[in-house]
């Protein structure tokens, strides 16, 4: 009988550096960066913070994109796999690393004024190994194409007269939405 595995990582953080870009000897892109999580919890009565680091590596269009859209301090969230390393120095040392191979990156900033993206109604730009575009720049695009087609339209759209207890609230705007 198969057994099933599963070697998945997600993680929202914040950029340590700037990502550093690199073409293997084939012409491959390859990016790497490090995120910065947090954690906040009680030892002794006394509140701390603790920060781990994770060296994120990705590669091809996702690395081209992760390039140009990510900077220090950026809060980022990333979804891929772990992968182990090791290599021999020329000392004769052994070096291991963990890295996570990202598979997906949403990037969680503003990239206009580096604001979180909850406190804007920037659409964040959504970068997936799989795409050739993203899809977060579709969308707004789409929303705009409906606005000019709303304000095009000259007659005036009949309102429905509302009850005292509407069953469900109308959207009117596209850009209302929470998301």
């Amino acid at each position: 009988m198969a057994s099933r595995s599963w070697n998945r990582v997600e993680l929202i953080g914040n950029l340590t550096r700037d990502p550093e870009m690199r073409y293997t000897p084939s012409g491959a892109a390859v990016v790497t960066f490090t995120i910065a999580t947090n954690r906040t919890f009680v030892s002794d009565g006394e509140k701390r913070e603790e920060a781990d680091f994770h060296r994120c590596v990705a590669w091809n269009k996702l690395a081209e994109l992760c390039n140009q859209l990510l900077k220090k301090g950026n809060r980022v969230f990333v979804s891929g796999r772990l992968q182990n390393r090791s290599w021999d120095t020329p000392e004769g040392q052994t070096r291991y690393i963990t890295e996570i191979v990202i598979e997906d990156m949403i990037l969680l900033t503003s990239r206009n004024n580096g604001e979180s993206v909850e406190s804007t109604q920037d659409e964040p730009p959504v970068a997936s190994r799989n795409a050739d575009e993203m899809p977060g720049e579709k969308l707004k695009s789409e929303n705009s194409k409906v606005k000019t087609e709303e304000k095009e339209s000259s007659e005036p759209e009949a309102k429905p007269e509302k009850s005292a207890k509407p069953e469900k609230e109308e959207i009117e705007n596209l850009d209302d939405l929470p998301f």
